[in-house]
């Protein structure tokens, strides 16, 4: 039995096995024990055969023969002989993978390419009718042709042009379009196409506007908007197109669909910056007359800016290249009549249309540096006689917002220097209103009452635009602009005015961007002037006068004069036994500053460790009996300290952070101190105590370097330091301290480098009581130290399993149960100090692998567990997973849903909250899998919504986001019998006491609604 017979009889119940005995009789070429016309001449009675079927197949197992030849097997006779053969039977199919395969090896020359090209123009028809699969390889081989022999196409010139476009018709395949755009394009850039235009713009056109939407699961990827770009490229590829691209694209304007009239707006972009001057200058203003109804009259705000767009790509195109302002040029004759009608609009300020005028007018005065200058000296005086003419302060703020629009367009055009005038001088603009210009808008600023708040705004932004126009004003006048702005932020009544100071902040930090020795002369100064040197308890003043300063310290130098100045201050206020409320408002704003610095490569950094970390760490020791300022002695004070301690730290070297380690305890204290280390002391003041706030970010900060130094006495082990820790957390009564020194165990423990170390730390976490030699009683909670040494395990991955089973277990506890499911939640939480920035040991891991043991085991244990302590099992749940990444919990969601349901009915706000946060990511991740538990799931979100009694504005924000999640990812079959209940449900939610919960209840509502709509392609 022949190879080809072979074929036949297996193709059609076992393709691989047919390519395989095609291989085989490729390798029988290869090795020549058969010849090619062996195996051509095989075919005879099956190439010839009656059944159109056979004669396919027949062809298709010389095809694939062919493909599986290496690329130089065959002679140029050979494949001469191949290409005359299957082009000769390109009709019957399967001819078209041996051509294709042809086609690439470096003997197919002009001629054969012709041939083949002319074979699939004569046979089009035929072509065209077969299934999808086989016209995409038609299309495949046309592409091959135009890539690899576009010299012997474009030889047929208009011939080609007429049998491609035939070829490309009436597709509707995603992917045989991404081909038929392509292979069009290259016509369009790369061909003469002057006599053939229109017929090519029509084979293009004919798909135009896509309106592809890709199956769920689409394996080829391509999606409407590839295909959208595609055909843009194809629209905007030739200026020939212009005289049927613009009629056409415009009358498509018309559309009601809001996504269709998208589409022609960026494909009016696109063609109008891709034409050239002429063709898009003879359409220019029938474009205007068309976009400006979507700006002038705006219904949707995306279209409107995407007209602005349009216009401004029409005037960048125009504007090309041109210096002159005469106003015979293609863009003056554009801007002419758009800058008469904006005019018109201008007259009433306060009319709906006058924003949008000037929206368009700055869009326009943005697309080149002639269109600035023909804008400016058209609108500019005719603006400011307006001003003039007019009373109230909305018209003012009206035209004012114009104009600062129109200096946005001349900040991003410094180019407009170079502009030449037709009278042949060179000048800004701008510059012949430069006085009238800045008195006006700094009486609109200085001179108005308080009151006007946006007034003042826009004036001020005008200012500053001003001041950032290149050279155009002088270094006295942007001066006195910052004076004006440290009035605004120092001296003005703060109440109800700080969205004016906060502008006026941000301006000062625009302005030091290019003029900082502006800001060190001017601002600095008036700033270091208003702070105080001691603070009443009221006094706040100063909150905004330090935020100001940490905001302008952008610069290095800058930042540097900064931190000296508010040291020297802190030095003052603390000699002034100033409020400590002052004291940590000064150290924030130097954190701050820091916190934006290079601070290992900073060269100050050894001034900040004497200066900071050596004085002030000592300073709060001392004052901690009672030697200092005691404003350095409030926790919160402490808190802020250690961050900035911390900070610095951990930007030392080695040696210093060595140092620095000795002191974890000792606090820098001096002989004669009389401050000493609060471990292995009993009844220890408060004051004392809270040190150990301290001592926890200078452990956290000192990282590896404080191995075997942590205390005082050398013979102290770590197996000691960690009892008495765990001592001083079971018998701390303040909250704040507890927490830092619980935060000092789980450091030791995760930064254990033994494994002694590791059984201490399990040895205290089994059993603290005893760990701290303390006689156990219900009365203190150990809870907390069971479940930091849990996180520190966790994070580095020790002893997994057996720190897991034993938090597992106490969830069944009957009196420590409820504490230890809240402790689930600080496992995985993220943590400033038990982090990799303080060189925390957490491995990348760790969050899957402590999932992948709790998941199952708090489902299993939860339906076998008592109903007593069935909710412990839910928190700890809630608290495992608002860490988990979403594909973690993907893994397991269903086990784990019915259990989340569950949860929803729990009292607890925190954990519901927590709960519908995940059901919101699995309902985005998942669909599928809440489907069969919509009804008690959409049941529990609306009670949740709608009873702001029993549940706090986090749920109930959270439920309706949830629910409004379900339409267009859950089936609309499982949701319409929800549907009307829901929306019923939801209205009294929309009078909700709190405004995001009202404006989610709305947006939740109009999306139910709506669910049964067609979606409008997107």
């Amino acid at each position: 039995m022949s190879d080809v017979q072979r074929y036949l009889l297996k193709v059609d119940e076992d393709k691989d096995g047919a390519q395989r005995i095609a291989e085989e009789t490729a390798q029988s070429l290869v090795s020549k024990s058969k010849s090619l016309i062996d195996v051509v001449q095989s075919l005879g009675e099956y190439i010839n055969a009656e059944d159109a079927s056979i004669r396919s197949k027949a062809v298709t197992y010389l095809s694939q023969v062919i493909s599986a030849l290496p690329n130089t097997t065959l002679s140029r006779q050979q494949v001469q002989v191949l290409c005359q053969f299957l082009c000769d039977r390109i009709e019957d199919g399967g001819a078209v993978g041996g051509l294709r395969k042809l086609q690439s090896l470096g003997r197919f020359n002009k001629e054969m390419a012709i041939m083949t090209f002319r074979a699939l123009v004569e046979h089009f028809q035929d072509l065209m009718i077969r299934p999808h699969a086989q016209r995409l390889q038609i299309l495949e081989l046309l592409n091959d042709l135009m890539l690899n022999h576009r010299g012997p196409l474009k030889s047929l010139g208009d011939d080609a042009i007429v049998g491609i476009t035939d070829l490309v018709s009436g597709e509707k395949d995603p992917r045989s379009l991404m081909i038929i755009f392509s292979v069009l394009q290259v016509i369009m850039v790369e061909w003469d196409i002057a006599a053939k235009a229109e017929t090519l713009f029509d084979s293009a056109f004919c798909y135009f506007p896509i309106t592809f939407r890709p199956p769920p699961d689409d394996p080829y990827r391509i999606t409407a908007q590839d295909l959208k770009n595609r055909l843009r490229g194809c629209i905007s590829a030739s200026s020939h197109f212009a005289p049927f691209a613009f009629p056409q694209l415009l009358e498509k304007l018309d559309s009601t669909s809001p996504n269709v009239k998208k589409d022609v707006l960026q494909t009016l972009t696109a063609c109008t910056t891709s034409y050239n001057v002429t063709a898009v200058s003879n359409w220019s203003i029938t474009l205007w007359d068309s976009l400006k109804y979507e700006i002038l009259n705006v219904q949707e705000e995306d279209l409107a800016e995407d007209s602005l767009v349009t216009l401004q790509a029409i005037a960048t195109t125009l504007g090309r290249d041109l210096t002159s302002t005469s106003q015979t040029t293609h863009l003056a004759r554009y801007l002419k009549p758009i800058t008469n009608e904006c005019k018109e609009e201008l007259q009433a300020p306060q009319h709906k249309k006058a924003k949008p005028a000037g929206q368009i007018l700055s869009s326009l005065a943005a697309s080149s540096s002639v269109a600035l200058f023909m804008i400016v000296k058209a609108i500019v005086p005719p603006l400011l006689t307006i001003y003039q003419d007019v009373d109230s302060i909305a018209s003012q703020k009206a035209l004012l917002e114009v104009l600062v629009q129109i200096f946005n367009a001349a900040v991003l055009r410094d180019e407009a220097f170079k502009v030449v005038r037709s009278s042949g001088d060179a000048e800004h603009p701008l510059v012949p209103f430069k006085d009238r210009l800045f008195e006006l808008f700094s009486q609109a600023l200085m001179s108005s009452p308080s009151e006007e708040v946006t007034f003042r705004i826009v004036a001020l932004k005008g200012l500053l635009r001003l001041c950032q126009v290149r050279n155009y004003l002088q270094i006295s006048e942007i001066g006195m602009v910052v004076q004006y702005l440290d009035e605004i932020v120092l001296a003005e009544d703060p109440s109800g005015r700080e969205d004016v100071k906060d502008e006026a902040i941000q301006a000062l930090v625009e302005i030091s961007n290019s003029k900082h020795h502006l800001i060190m002369d001017i601002t600095f100064p008036a700033f270091m002037a208003n702070l105080p040197d001691q603070s009443t308890k009221d006094q706040t003043d100063y909150v905004v006068t330090l935020e100001g300063l940490a905001r302008l310290s952008v610069e290095k130098s800058i930042s540097d004069t900064l931190i000296r100045r508010l040291l020297s201050k802190l030095e003052t206020v603390l000699q002034n036994d100033g409020q400590g409320s002052y004291a940590r408002a000064l150290l924030s704003t130097i954190d701050y500053v820091l916190s934006r610095r290079d601070l290992p490569s900073d060269s100050n950094l050894s001034s900040y460790h004497e200066r900071i970390v050596v004085t002030y760490v000592c300073k709060a020791a001392s004052a901690s009996v009672g030697s200092g300022p005691q404003a350095l002695v409030e926790a919160a004070t402490l808190e802020i300290l250690g961050r900035l301690v911390g900070r610095i730290v951990c930007a030392l070297d080695e040696h210093k952070r060595q140092s620095v380690a000795i002191e974890t305890y000792t606090l820098f204290a001096q002989e004669g101190m009389l401050f000493k280390p609060v471990l292995y002391r009993q009844d220890i003041p408060e004051e004392q105590r809270r040190m150990m706030i301290l001592s926890t970010w200078i452990l956290a900060s000192v990282s590896q370097a404080a191995d075997a130094l942590y205390t005082m006495a050398d013979d102290v082990g770590f197996d000691s330091l960690l009892d008495e820790l765990t001592r001083l957390a079971l018998v701390e009564t303040i909250p704040m301290i507890r927490h830092y020194v619980l935060k000092q165990i789980a450091l030791l423990v995760n930064r254990s480098s033994t494994s002694k170390g590791l059984s201490d730390a399990l040895r205290v976490m089994y059993k603290p009581f005893e760990a701290a030699q303390i006689f156990p009683t219900t009365s203190i909670d150990v809870t907390p130290i069971v479940f930091w040494i849990a996180k520190a395990l966790l994070l580095r991955l020790s002893h997994t399993q057996e720190v897991l089973d034993h938090a597992l277990g106490l969830l069944s506890d009957t009196i420590c149960g409820s504490a230890s499911a809240r402790g689930f939640g600080l496992l995985l939480a993220p943590d400033e100090i038990i982090s990799k920035q303080y060189g925390a040991n957490i491995r990348l891991l760790a969050k899957q692998k402590v999932f992948s043991i709790c998941a199952p085991r708090i489902a299993a244990d939860f339906r076998a567990a008592e109903a007593s302590v069935k909710p412990n099992y839910l928190i700890a749940l809630s608290g495992i997973l608002k860490d988990v990444p979403t594909e973690v919990a993907m893994t397991e969601i269903a086990t784990l849903l019915p259990l989340l349901l569950q949860s929803l009915d729990l009292p607890d706000q925190e954990v519901k909250a927590a709960t519908i946060e995940s059901l919101a990511v699995i309902s985005q991740e998942s669909p599928t899998a809440v489907e069969g538990h919509m009804s008690s799931l959409a049941n529990r979100l609306l009670q949740a919504a709608s009873k702001p009694a029993e549940n706090i504005a986090r749920v109930r924000f959270n439920a309706l986001r949830c629910l409004q999640i379900f339409p267009g990812r859950v089936k609309d079959s499982v949701l319409l019998p929800y549907r009307a209940g829901l929306i019923k449900g939801i209205l009294p939610v929309l009078d909700d006491a709190k405004r995001h919960v009202r404006k989610m209840a709305v947006e939740c509502r109009a999306t139910w609604t709506n669910m049964d709509e067609p979606d409008q392609d997107t």
